[in-house]
């Protein structure tokens, strides 16, 4: 489960806490009623009946408004009548049957402007309070508190006042966080397509520089070599020798760039990673040595820390990522660490990172990639020194 996965659930489950709530007082209400004798079965059969077609519709509207579909507003409708009917026929408490109510507009108010929602939690308040005052003789609180007509009106409206201000405001405040965290998982999702797109931009720039010219190169001396052919047979040779030596140069360069050897610059690409995760919204550290890095560490470590930090944008969730390098006289390590654990076997690395191993182990190295039991993801490049040729 991702983060915007687990937003969204915790969310669902701050807005169903009211249809937990409302069951329990209906059972609580239900108990007492039948310790004091009061239970009408003509009358809490179909308002049991009718709460259970009000949750299921409610949990409906609930998930439309999560998934961003269009505001229910039929739905929302037929859930007033049924919250209406259960009030009415229960008893419109608002301890009690009357909860139905501040569920229904806890719900009906989400998506709506800020004024709407204060007119129609303030028409709520008023229905409820007179739906209570009329429910006096099925009460449960008039009867075991005693409670008179005008004293059941006073005890309700003051309740009801404080649920239809403080439950749809409550859940307000959630749907706007998870918006703002919907909007920040999208931008990031964002920010990742273009680093990754700038990565790719940056490696066909790499690619243009080191055939272009060869390739350039190539056009023009064959295209001489044509002229000269009728002319001058012995220079029109030479040129196209040195249209084969071009050739197998830059068919030696595109298979060094392709396969990975050509030289990199380890800080230029410290550089670049570190602005790519940071557009991306990860926070990169680097822990560099103080001395200079022996021969031939650099263009090693510069191509793993460029495949470790593509697979922390295209295969995690992570917030953070460290860059460690550190080196003895022995043998030279590359540490990168994120917290954000990519959901697949730490056996299966993937074809990138299986390639970093197969570099590494060219000259001698040897890589580990794996998750740790703090919930974070570790790759670590070794390679013994002196490095050979």
């Amino acid at each position: 489960m991702n983060e915007i996965e687990r937003a969204r659930r915790i969310t669902w489950k701050v807005l169903i806490s009211g249809f937990i709530a409302l069951w329990g007082v209906i059972a609580i209400n239900v108990a007492v009623g039948l310790d004091v004798g009061l239970i009408d079965w003509w009358r809490t059969a179909p308002a049991l009946v009718a709460a259970v077609g009000f949750t299921w519709l409610s949990l409906r509207n609930i998930n439309a408004v999560l998934d961003r579909r269009r505001y229910p507003a039929r739905e929302v409708v037929v859930a007033a009548v049924l919250a209406l009917l259960v009030a009415g026929l229960g008893g419109a408490d608002a301890l009690s049957w009357g909860w139905v109510i501040v569920c229904w507009l806890s719900i009906a108010t989400l998506e709506l402007p800020r004024r709407t929602a204060r007119l129609i939690a303030l028409g709520t308040w008023l229905v409820g309070a007179a739906l209570s005052t009329l429910g006096w003789g099925v009460s449960v609180a008039a009867v075991g508190f005693g409670l008179t007509p005008g004293q059941l009106l006073l005890f309700n409206t003051l309740f009801y006042g404080i649920f239809c201000w403080l439950q749809p405001m409550s859940n307000r405040i959630w749907i706007w966080i998870w918006s703002l965290a919907e909007e920040a998982h999208k931008g990031r999702e964002a920010h990742t397509r273009l680093a990754l797109a700038e990565e790719r931009l940056r490696f066909a720039r790499d690619l243009h520089d080191l055939v272009g010219h060869q390739l350039s190169a190539i056009a023009v001396k064959t295209e001489l070599a044509v002229r000269l052919s009728d002319v001058d047979t012995g220079k029109a040779k030479t040129e196209m020798a040195e249209v084969n030596r071009l050739t197998r140069k830059a068919l030696k360069d595109l298979r060094q760039a392709v396969r990975g050897y050509r030289e990199l610059d380890l800080a230029a690409e410290l550089n670049s990673v570190k602005g790519v995760l940071e557009a991306a919204g990860v926070r990169c550290e680097v822990r560099l040595p103080y001395r200079e890095l022996p021969d031939g560490v650099e263009p090693v470590f510069a191509y793993a820390v460029r495949e470790a930090v593509t697979n922390v944008l295209k295969h995690s969730t992570a917030t953070f990522c460290d860059i460690t390098l550190r080196f003895t006289e022995r043998e030279a390590e590359l540490v990168v660490r994120n917290d954000g654990v990519a959901r697949r076997q730490a056996a299966d690395l993937g074809s990138g990172l299986a390639g970093m191993g197969e570099r590494l182990a060219a000259v001698g190295g040897e890589m580990t990639a794996h998750p740790t039991p703090d919930g974070e993801f570790l790759l670590k490049a070794v390679v013994s020194l002196p490095i050979d040729g």
